[in-house]
């Protein structure tokens, strides 16, 4: 046996402050992620060619399998161009910060009594801040591809509802149904609304408690037998970090296509 069994908690802990900003260990493996990206994009930038070196060589061959990978759910070449930078974006940056997580020193190296470095997933904060990115920017995307009102009437049905009424003038039956259909248009309205907070929830719910269970098996296994034994569990834990990014990227290109589709119907008028 080793040392004793630590279990992370579920909160982030602080590390320093800066003013009255309390700086956790989960930001710091952001950061980190961050300056990575910041430093390679300039890179990039400055050793673009038209004849390609090999940094710009791989780079583009992972942009050319990501963007093959986003056309599976758009089917079009240009609406995955346009979701790029947001999807794109939260793609890359899930899954380096989830592998950051595992390099040695993450978990082990402290500062007084907390962890120095955290896997950035493992804060719910972060999770439901993408979450939310990725929910409210599926709307956003709508209200510029469809218009705000259109987008607005898959929610809310009064439009309906008030035209309704008219059909009593072809009888109190016709009337009656039409009031009645609208009255159900306007609950799947409602359950619509109540689906977008789940996806809010499910999304930033799904990321946090892998990658927490990871890191909490992880340091289980570590505590409890020798070095090389948790290396395939860390081999696992890359594997889990390339899934979450693709289904976190995934689902948010599905409800961008989804919201920038025209409702049933529309196209006609």
């Amino acid at each position: 046996m080793s040392s004793e069994i630590h279990i992370p908690p579920l909160a982030p802990e602080v590390v320093f402050h800066i003013g009255n900003i309390n700086i956790t260990n989960t930001m710091i493996n952001a950061w980190i992620a961050i300056i990575i990206f910041l430093v390679l994009g300039i890179v990039l930038k400055r050793a673009i060619r038209l004849r390609p070196g090999k940094l710009q060589n791989w780079c583009e061959y992972f942009l050319e399998a990501v963007l093959g990978y986003f056309d599976g759910v758009t089917g079009n070449r240009k609406k995955t161009v346009k979701f790029l930078p947001i999807v794109g974006s939260i793609f890359f940056f899930v899954l380096l910060s989830n592998w950051l997580g595992l390099l040695p020193g993450t978990g082990s190296i402290t500062v007084g009594h907390n962890m120095l470095l955290r896997p950035a997933n493992t804060d719910l904060n972060l999770t439901l801040a993408m979450a939310l990115v990725s929910v409210i920017g599926s709307h956003v995307y709508a209200f510029i591809a469809i218009g705000v009102f259109t987008h607005l009437g898959k929610f809310f049905q009064i439009k309906n509802f008030i035209k309704s009424f008219a059909q009593f003038k072809h009888g109190i039956a016709d009337g009656a149904i039409a009031v009645f259909t609208a009255l159900i248009e306007f609950a799947v309205g409602l359950i619509e609304i109540m689906s977008e907070i789940a996806k809010v929830v499910s999304l930033s719910l799904r990321l946090f408690g892998n990658i927490f269970a990871g890191e909490v098996l992880i340091s289980v296994i570590s505590a409890l037998v020798a070095a090389l034994v948790p290396t395939p569990f860390m081999l696992l834990e890359l594997l889990v970090g390339l899934i979450q990014a693709a289904v976190f990227s995934m689902l948010t290109i599905v409800y961008l296509t989804v919201a920038t589709s025209a409702p049933h119907g529309a196209e006609e008028h």
